[in-house]
């Protein structure tokens, strides 16, 4: 039947049954507009008088916005539509007795316009439909695009994809290539909300034509399997039903699509299984697969692709990232090399920092101390820190290496001439002493020599025993002092005493230079070493301020470059004060001081246990140097293991 007329119970077709049933109209009697039940054919409802006390306007205005079209019959003697019928729901009224050619011109015209209303209604659901469909799938790009990492990526494009097709499980391959050059399929990811509890392993196929998704990755085009049981006999793909039976699964439709690039490469497959009519059913039996499992439209289809499409890009974006960002790492750690290269004693140093300060960030992320409330650190500002955190010495590359790997008071090439001038005081007081006992011979012979010789050997003696603890000052005064320790008294006594060179010639035992040297009180260099050691702040800085970081890393040179500095002013290379400090900075501040106490391979000075860095970092929270609420959950978190 093409169309359905519903009318009161008092209501007889009479002489138009004829007609209707012509014209393939359906007849059903409703006493009341809650029997109307929709239907795909249009529809007419016949209100007839005594059908008139059962129906509301409220009921009437209901069908009339379902595509139903309502045709009144007057009372006889009624000449228009009765008050108690809204007359704007009405297609039209038919006075009583009504010809038959009126009433069926009525009928027709009232089933055209139920017909057209019902594929008005139509075209707006579709349309709805797939302005829906077209701002769900804008969603998902705008999801995919803004994702960066893989493993997140992957799976939200198979959810998503899930999602609009209504597949109860899923899978995603991806191309890989190995060091031969031959291109395989990973599979990646699977998901499966009948069997969410399944183990994944990964496993690589070949690109042929023996599977399903290795067919889709070949032949660039996509797979819609009806039943993966019921294949042609002449297809070259097969499915394996392993999974189904280790797991008591059962796979039936399916949609094999190869995610495809911009330049048309084949970059993964993804698979779509078992399409449901009820996107929440789950097929735990293969009874439900048969109730529940529908085929993939070619509408489905079309959609996936799309999605597809974006997902591809997507992915392909996303590798080159992931390509960028470990070409970067590559980068970084090279710097880093370079550095520990022109200064091997601080090997690992870098490393330490940015760990522990990453660390620290973390902790703080944790802290319940009310001046970190609403602090949260991102991925990417973890990230940063940690770059700024391996990076915040590369200046050290612009530092002289004498000065960079000074590990004692004196350059080597210094101490090696004090060697040299303590071996020729050696000599001079060898030869001294054979001249004066070959003269006293020469001219008193024998007589007293033994008395003189006596006298002779005990000045020789002194003379030798003056310049053995010349070098022991000068040995035990080139050691460098963590703290500011040391009594170096004597080096005045040897700056003041003379000798006379080979040229005869007096010569201070020290030079004013080597006094300067000896005499430093902390570490191992001077003044001037130091602010040219403190330059490499500045170093770090230029160099970071040139490299273009993207913006999630802009501020590296930034956070690396105060590392050295104080809360109270007293740091440099700038001495600002904590305001100009940057949260990230103090952290890297508090790494930097304590790797600097504990390292096991700094020549110039012996590591210093953890117990006693952490009273020196602490003595440095009471002079206002370091940040205390910082170094608090540093030493609570024990951010040093």
């Amino acid at each position: 039947m093409k169309y359905l007329l519903y009318h009161g119970p008092s209501w007889s077709p009479g002489p138009v049954a004829e007609a209707l049933s012509a014209e393939q109209v359906e007849l059903r009697v409703a006493g009341a507009a809650a029997e109307i039940h929709l239907d795909d054919r249009p529809t007419v409802y016949l209100v007839d008088p005594p059908t008139r006390a059962s129906v509301t306007p409220q009921a009437l205005a209901g069908l009339r916005d379902a595509g139903i079209s309502i045709l009144a019959i007057g009372k006889t003697g009624e000449q228009d539509v009765p008050a108690e019928l809204p007359a704007e729901l009405l297609v039209g009224f038919v006075r009583s007795p009504a010809p038959t050619r009126e009433l069926l011109v009525s009928l027709r015209a009232a089933f055209r316009i139920s017909a057209t209303a019902r594929e008005t209604s139509r075209i707006r659901a579709e349309s709805a439909a797939r302005l829906n469909e077209l701002t769900e799938l804008a969603e998902i790009g705008v999801l995919l695009t803004t994702e960066k990492n893989l493993d997140t990526l992957l799976e939200l494009i198979l959810s998503q994809a899930r999602r609009v097709t209504q597949s109860d499980a899923g899978s995603l391959y991806i191309v890989e290539t190995d060091e031969a050059g031959i291109r395989r399929l990973r599979f990646k990811l699977s998901q499966n909300d009948s069997r969410p509890d399944i183990p994944f392993v990964e496993f690589t196929i070949p690109i042929d034509h023996s599977s399903l998704a290795g067919y889709a990755a070949t032949e660039g085009e996509p797979l819609v399997i009806e039943d993966v049981y019921m294949l042609p006999p002449d297809v070259e793909y097969s499915f394996n039903p392993s999974f189904d039976e280790r797991y008591g699964y059962r796979t039936k439709s399916m949609l094999v699509i190869p995610m495809q690039n911009h330049h048309g490469e084949v970059i993964g497959v993804l698979q779509l299984i078992n399409r449901k009519r009820d996107l929440a059913a789950r097929l735990l039996t293969p009874e439900d697969a048969t109730r529940q499992v529908i085929a993939y439209s070619p509408h489905t289809v079309k959609i996936v692709r799309a999605l597809t499409g974006q997902a591809a890009v997507s992915v392909e974006n996303s590798q080159l990232y992931a390509a960028i960002e470990r070409l970067f790492e590559g980068f970084v750690r090279a710097a880093v090399h370079a550095i520990e290269q022109r200064d091997p004693a601080t090997s690992g140093h870098s490393e330490r920092v940015a760990t522990r300060t990453v660390a620290l960030a973390e902790a703080v992320d944790r802290s319940d101390e009310p001046t970190f409330r609403g602090i949260e650190f991102s991925r990417e500002q973890l990230r940063e820190l940690r770059y700024a955190g391996l990076l915040h010495d590369f200046g050290k590359v612009g530092v002289r290496e004498q000065v960079l790997v000074k590990a004692k008071k004196l350059y080597e090439a210094d101490l090696d001439l004090i060697r040299d001038r303590a071996a020729f005081l050696r000599r001079s007081a060898q030869w001294q002493f054979e001249r004066e006992r070959a003269d006293y011979l020469e001219r008193h012979g024998r007589d007293g020599y033994d008395e003189f010789l006596k006298a002779l050997t005990a000045g020789h003696a002194e003379s030798l025993a003056t310049v053995e603890r010349f070098l022991k000052v000068v040995l035990t005064s080139n050691e460098p002092t963590v703290l500011t320790e040391g009594d170096f008294a004597s080096l005045s006594e040897f700056a003041n005493q003379t000798y006379q060179d080979i040229d005869g010639i007096p010569q201070s035992y020290l030079r004013p230079h080597e006094v300067r040297q000896l005499s430093i009180r902390k570490g191992s260099l001077d003044e001037g070493e130091r602010q040219e050691i403190e330059s490499h702040v500045n170093h770090t800085f230029d160099f970071l301020s040139r490299i273009p970081w993207t913006k999630g890393l802009s501020q590296v040179p930034q956070i690396a470059w105060g590392h050295h500095e104080k809360l109270d002013g007293s740091g440099y290379p700038r001495r600002v004060r904590a305001p100009a400090i940057p949260l990230q900075t103090r952290m890297m501040t508090i790494s930097d001081i304590y790797d600097a106490l504990t390292a096991q391979d700094r020549p110039y000075k012996p590591a210093i246990p953890t117990t006693r860095a952490l009273d020196i970092l602490g003595d440095e929270v009471k002079r206002g140097q370091i940040d205390p609420e910082l170094f608090r959950v540093f030493v609570e978190a024990r951010v040093w293991e």
